[in-house]
């Protein structure tokens, strides 16, 4: 049996417990150890893993997969690259992430590492099925409609909001690729809720979509990982118009992301170093086991 892939899990919240339950299926990686800020306090399905406050005290790790916010991604992919580790981040910002691919290109190349950059379903997966569209349909028009569930990273962005105690971000689609924002949040004592609604819409994970702010008592009541997306292009191929596409799927949310976030990992083994996004891998690569049995089972 050929050596498996050592994987280190850098954060552990929503998606790094559905990071962990990938890993443990996979049959060709096995958990190195989690990082996370509380190392000390281990909850008892982790703790027959190493836990460690950081990547560098984790032995012979091939890949971390960052289960972090948004925000933080770029500092905790330069520090585990810097040690010749591969990472994996699910980054959300997509006005952002050419300037991140350019960073991360330049640190994993000087370490002879490899980055994969937004391998999340949107973007990530969803990225993967736009390129094919635009490939089947080089004219034409795709909508990508979110939801309606609940988005991560824009909850933890309001999360990072001064005077939020605690927040669910939902999307909403009103079709053709535009969204409504809505917010829920519990307010700490002392804060206004409308300074802190309109710091919420400020921010650009929220300035450009419609966005609604309500103030609730209980957040977990409301709570659900569902969400979903609707994909629709009609264009042309050739000379031949109204050729049309759709692709529809209904997720939990983290527990795809991290099976995305695992299926890069095992690709970055495969590639030079260098940074990338989901769209310049080769699928095949994202699958276990013989590229010739895939070819044959799929092609």
């Amino acid at each position: 049996m050929s050596k498996k892939i050592r994987t280190a899990v850098v954060g552990y919240g929503n998606i790094g417990k559905y990071v962990v339950e990938a890993l443990q299926s996979a049959p060709d990686f096995e958990i190195a150890g989690i990082v996370r800020r509380d190392a000390a306090n281990i909850p008892a399905e982790l703790r027959e893993y190493v836990v460690t406050d950081s990547v560098s005290q984790l032995k012979e790790a091939d890949v971390a997969i960052l289960c972090t916010p948004t925000r933080n991604v770029e500092k905790s992919a330069i520090t585990c690259l810097e040690s010749g580790i591969n990472t994996i981040d699910s980054f959300d910002i997509h006005g952002q992430i050419l300037p991140l691919r350019e960073s991360l290109d330049k640190v994993a190349k000087k370490h002879h590492a490899v980055s994969v950059i937004s391998a999340g379903w949107d973007p990530g997966s969803d990225s993967v099925i736009r390129t094919l569209l635009e490939a089947m349909a080089p004219r034409g028009i795709t909508y990508t409609n979110f939801g309606p569930g609940m988005s991560m990273g824009h909850t933890v962005a309001v999360k990072a909001v001064d005077g939020v105690k605690a927040a669910l971000s939902m999307t909403i689609p009103a079709g053709t690729g535009v969204h409504r924002r809505m917010v829920y949040i519990e307010l700490k004592e002392g804060y206004d809720f409308r300074t802190v609604a309109q710091a919420i819409k400020a921010d650009d994970y929220f300035a450009h979509d419609e966005t609604r702010v309500f103030q609730v008592e209980d957040v977990k009541a409301l709570k659900d990982m569902g969400h979903g997306v609707l994909m629709e292009r009609k264009g042309v191929s050739g000379n031949t118009q109204n050729q049309q596409f759709r692709f529809d799927m209904r997720i939990n949310n983290p527990a795809l992301t991290a099976q995305i976030l695992v299926a890069a990992a095992r690709a970055s083994l495969k590639l030079q170093p260098g940074a990338y996004t989901m769209i310049e891998i080769p699928a095949v690569d994202l699958l276990p086991g013989k590229k010739e049995d895939w070819i044959a089972k799929l092609v």
